[in-house]
């Protein structure tokens, strides 16, 4: 089980760290231009703001099992990035259905399995 934890956390991270800083990388104006329709539209600051949470999200589900220091914020990372994984699914549907929203679903599922699976994490010193 170990092994499957981090296959999928370093899976995870490598996703995060580069969507994050794809995020971060593209000029605010086209940032907001490239966004799919949808009922809502944020603003690029807010899409920078979600991109520094999907880097450091990313760092978080690595960093801390590596350096073995304070690894129960691997599961705060976790957590965070499912949430943020709860909204892309909601604005996936609301702009172009249920399609769009499929692979933040399973993203956020294997977050909330990270969370699941590295509980224990949270007592350790």
């Amino acid at each position: 089980m170990n092994i499957l934890l981090w296959i999928i956390q370093i899976l995870l991270a490598l996703l995060f760290v580069f969507s994050g800083g794809i995020k971060l990388v593209i000029p605010a104006d086209q940032l907001q231009a490239q966004a799919p329709p949808t009922a809502v539209h944020f603003s690029a600051w807010f899409l920078k703001f979600i991109g520094i949470c999907e880097v450091l999200g990313g760092l978080g589900l690595v960093l801390p099992g590596l350096t073995r220091v304070r690894k129960g914020l691997t599961v705060f990372a976790a957590l965070g990035l499912a949430i943020i994984m709860i909204g892309a699914v909601v604005t996936g549907i609301m702009g172009e259905g249920v399609k769009a929203a499929i692979v933040p679903f399973v993203t956020g599922l294997l977050c909330v399995f990270i969370v699941y699976g590295r509980r224990d994490w949270l007592a350790a010193k």
